[in-house]
């Protein structure tokens, strides 16, 4: 009967998918059967059948968004200085998003140029220029010329031609539009100027003032030509709010324009009749 128990033992066992457990290496019993049902969770530290390593649990999918990408590289903001922003306002210029300068100078009316143009082009309205900004600025306008850059003055003067070297001397370059006021070869100050127009040159060579009017007006244009030097029949160095309003984008009638009001009216009381004035290119 004993050896019909056991048997049916093992029956039941494999029937049930249970193992019968057999006396230990020191000779102890363990549980004599083990049985495993459907649905029990095996035990954590079980190996594979090939006897390696647990393999490890699928990660579950990522759900979260990948990283931000960077944004663009800012070129230029409001506090920077030089040439590359004189290009920049020229350029805002002609899309007529910025109506001063070029200064040079990246201020606040440029910051709220770039800005406007930004959010005109679905960007964001930072008012600094990013290279993206830039880049679409580029593709609407043309490369500025010199004249553009420099449209309101602040350009730098050329050498001083060497008739301008000796005494009291207003000595006017026509290829970088500046007058420089000289004494004994020193430049005292420098300004921007503007020339005739091609119907109206104005004339080249050594001259003297001959006549100073500090409220001058024009008796042939009816203009007023504030502070005028005469110095070659009615051809004067002046005032020109004009050229303080547009710029290089007009032109005399064979006067040197000056449109810094401040500085031609230091420049006019230390003049006197009688001081050489050179005109060159």
């Amino acid at each position: 009967m004993g050896r019909a128990f056991v048997a049916g033992l093992a029956v039941l066992a494999a029937l049930t998918g249970c193992t019968v457990q057999t006396p230990d290496r020191e000779g102890k019993r363990r549980s004599p059967v083990h049985i495993e049902l459907p649905g029990d969770t095996p035990a954590p530290d079980r190996t594979p059948a090939g006897g390696g390593a647990p393999s490890a649990a699928p990660a579950p999918d990522d759900d979260k968004p990948g990283a931000a990408p960077a944004p663009p590289r800012v070129l230029w903001s409001r506090g920077d200085t030089g040439r590359d922003v004189r290009e920049l306002q020229a350029r805002l210029r002609q899309v007529a998003w910025l109506f001063e300068g070029p200064t040079g100078t990246y201020g606040e009316q440029t910051e709220r140029a770039v800005s406007g143009f930004q959010g005109k082009r679905g960007l964001p309205r930072t008012g600094k220029t990013d290279a993206v900004t830039w880049q679409r600025l580029v593709r609407m306008t043309r490369e500025p010329g010199r004249w553009d850059l420099y449209l309101m003055g602040g350009q730098q003067a050329d050498p001083p031609d060497a008739r301008c070297r000796t005494g009291r001397v207003l000595c006017i370059d026509k290829t970088s539009r500046t007058l420089r006021w000289m004494i004994d070869g020193r430049t005292l100050s420098t300004m921007a100027v503007r020339f005739g127009s091609r119907g109206t040159p104005t004339r080249e060579g050594v001259f003297s003032v001959y006549w100073k009017s500090r409220d001058h007006v024009s008796t042939l244009y009816d203009s007023p030509m504030p502070y005028a030097m005469f110095f070659s029949g009615g051809q004067a160095v002046h005032f020109s709010a004009d050229f303080a309003a547009r710029g290089y984008a007009g032109g005399s009638h064979g006067c040197v324009n000056v449109r810094d009001e401040p500085a031609i009216a230091e420049l006019y009381a230390q003049v006197r009749n009688g001081d050489k004035v050179v005109v060159s290119w």
